[in-house]
């Protein structure tokens, strides 16, 4: 028997023999097909509900609200040709003690529903509430004083926004508070 560099010459020419034979179509059930492209799921699945998948099923412990209830754009005097929709939002746990997991909000701003908006981190929500360690007092407000929206003078649109929050007590129960808080498209009439 022939070798070549410590490989019996059968073994070298077996590949070779494998590549000559005649192929065999596959069946066609057995051919692969790409993948779809993975889209993330839609944050409201379920048209004949209000709330967004995220918030349904859990139970509802702490308030939220806002100020004013409906908010019209402004001319921003820092900015020339922007506008400012002003309003505050505000928190207090109703249940227990509880800390922060998530905030965030949805908007709607056509036919299509809530949209995934926003999301801040338990850090974020601490800062941005004035709320230490993202640990709520049961019965205590917390206000994001200044939860403004900005656009240019031309992209001004209204909708609604759905800013919800998620925290748990002590024991590890879930809770959600939300709001919804009306934002017009132009400045109110005089």
């Amino acid at each position: 028997m022939l070798y070549l560099t410590s490989y019996p010459l059968k073994t070298l020419l077996l590949p070779l023999a494998l590549l000559a034979a005649p192929a065999q179509p596959r069946p066609a059930a057995a051919q692969a097909s790409p993948a779809p492209l993975a889209s993330p799921p839609p944050a409201w699945p379920d048209r004949s509900r209000l709330l967004p998948a995220k918030l349904r099923g859990v139970p509802t412990g702490l308030s939220l609200f806002y100020t004013p209830g409906l908010v019209r754009p402004v001319p921003d005097a820092t900015q020339p040709g922007t506008y400012v929709w002003k309003h505050q939002t505000s928190v207090r746990a109703e249940v227990a003690d509880l800390r922060i997991l998530a905030c965030g909000s949805f908007i709607w701003y056509d036919s299509t529903g809530w949209h995934a908006n926003l999301h801040e981190t338990p850090a974020e929500f601490a800062q941005l509430f004035n709320c230490p360690g993202g640990r709520l007092r049961k019965g205590h407000t917390y206000t994001f004083r200044r939860n403004y929206r900005f656009a240019r003078a031309g992209q001004l649109y209204g909708g609604d926004a759905l800013w919800y929050v998620l925290a748990k007590d002590a024991r590890g129960r879930l809770y959600k508070g939300w709001a919804v808080v009306e934002t017009e498209a132009g400045p109110a009439s005089r």
